[in-house]
């Protein structure tokens, strides 16, 4: 019975890494709608989330108003949490140039600055990006192609990150895995969640807007809700440099986890499969079972422990597991060890996993994180 454990543990902890995108590579795609007629777009609105983003407000700024037109009208504006730096007065000074200031007069998160926006504009499409995400020039076009479909609710970018030098970085073995991860999503029915950073949705989307929900998962669920889906462009790209302290990347992946745990909560209608079908399938093999992720793990690890004296197997299999849970003490005593490829991905999926348990704790424990402070870039 150890053993049988011990297996079921091992399979359904790489279940979401593994065999989910197995799963979506055999089963059969999404009928297309390519035959539908495109929906209008008469204007678009573009809204930067802000808050204390004096530092880099105004290249955020000049960097959208340098965004290509594409025939229809644009309604630029920052959506400000109450900011208590210079960010509001450095926002009035482009009024004559076209951006507008919706203010919050309480500090009470992203998704509330950005649902005071939604309201004040009458966009067929809303774009919503981040201070710190540059844009490029051709954006707005991609959007409108990706929009061309009009069972599309919401389109999400591309991350890219920069380097301190401003040089682009090269894609990392899990962007990759996400990106891929993300075309099988979409070939198969709809994204789950979209870039947080850069991502553009239907004003009807919009409309179902609930400020205690995450918005880039919140945006996704909604399209389904809906009869639409969300879908992934490489065109589409957001750029913005690495988080400087890795301690505030960490708070960030906790804090990032923990909206998405009680996001679902809220929304766990969309967990019906005999309502939603395939997106019920997507959303609890991509999120429910990646959070149960590192419990399964110590499951694992717990019954690995009870085997490992019994058969050489076992035992290779338990230093397996202690080699990969210690290696971000490894990497901290021999900093060389992240720049091994292999290692960087074992590093990388521990701390993801400790950050989940850290999360789930914390929603468990009915903590609701609103508010935000960007990170430090």
């Amino acid at each position: 019975m150890m053993q049988v454990f011990f297996w079921f543990c091992v399979v359904a902890a790489t279940y979401s890494y593994f065999w989910y995108p197995a799963l979506l590579l055999i089963l059969p795609p999404r009928r297309s709608t390519a035959d539908l007629a495109p929906l209008p777009v008469h204007k678009i609105a573009v809204v930067i989330a802000a808050r204390n983003e004096a530092a880099k407000i105004e290249a955020k700024l000049d960097n959208t108003l340098e965004l290509e037109p594409v025939g229809t009208e644009l309604d630029l504006m920052v959506a400000s949490d109450a900011s208590d730096d210079a960010t509001d007065s450095i926002v009035r000074r482009y009024a004559d140039r076209g951006i507008r200031l919706v203010r919050s007069p309480e500090r009470l998160g992203k998704e509330h600055a950005q649902e005071l926006a939604i309201v004040s504009t009458d966009a067929d499409i809303i774009v919503f990006t981040d201070a710190g995400a540059i844009l490029p020039k051709d954006s707005l076009r991609h959007l409108l192609e990706a929009f061309r479909d009009p069972m599309v609710g919401a389109v999400s970018s591309v991350d890219r990150f920069l380097t301190e030098d401003g040089t682009l970085q090269g894609e990392g073995a899990y962007v990759r895995y996400e990106m891929w991860l993300r075309d099988l999503e979409a070939r198969f029915h709809s994204l789950v969640g979209l870039s947080g950073s850069f991502f553009a949705a239907r004003r009807t989307i919009c409309q179902r807007w609930d400020s205690r929900v995450q918005s880039d998962f919140g945006t996704a669920l909604s399209c389904v809700q809906l009869g639409m889906r969300a879908v992934s462009n490489r065109r589409i790209v957001a750029y913005y440099k690495n988080i400087k302290d890795s301690r505030k990347e960490y708070q960030r992946k906790v804090r990032t986890i923990t909206r998405g745990m009680n996001s679902l909560r809220i929304r766990a209608s969309v967990l019906n499969v005999a309502r939603y079908g395939r997106f019920s399938f997507e959303v609890f093999s991509h999120k429910v079972m990646r959070w149960a992720t590192p419990w399964l793990l110590l499951g694992a690890l717990g019954s690995n422990i009870a085997l490992a004296f019994h058969t050489p197997l076992y035992m290779a299999l338990l230093w397996v597991q202690l080699a990969l849970y210690l290696s971000p003490v490894t990497a901290k005593l021999a900093p060389a060890l992240r720049q091994i490829s292999l290692a960087r991905i074992g590093i990388y999926f521990v701390e993801v996993n400790v950050a989940i348990m850290h999360a789930t704790v914390l929603m468990l424990t009915r903590r609701t994180i609103l508010t935000w402070e960007p990170s430090k870039r």
